[in-house]
C-alpha cells in the first residue's frame, strides 16, 4: 500500500470490520493539515469498494 494516499484507512477499517471488530467513530479537532482533493476521495472510494465488499 502506498503511504502517500488515503487508501490505508478504508482498507484497515474494512479488514477489522470483517474480522468482527467493533468500529467506533471518534471526532477529532485539528487546526490544519493535508487538504483532501478529488483524487484522494476517488482513491479512498476505490479502496472502500475493493476491500469493503
Amino acid at each position: 500500500m502506498n503511504n502517500q494516499n488515503f487508501g490505508f484507512e478504508p482498507e484497515f477499517t474494512a479488514k477489522l470490520s470483517k474480522a468482527g471488530e467493533h468500529i467506533m467513530e471518534v471526532p477529532i479537532r485539528h487546526d490544519s493539515g493535508k487538504k483532501i482533493g478529488l483524487r484522494d476521495g476517488l482513491s479512498a472510494l476505490w479502496c472502500i469498494a475493493r476491500y469493503g465488499w
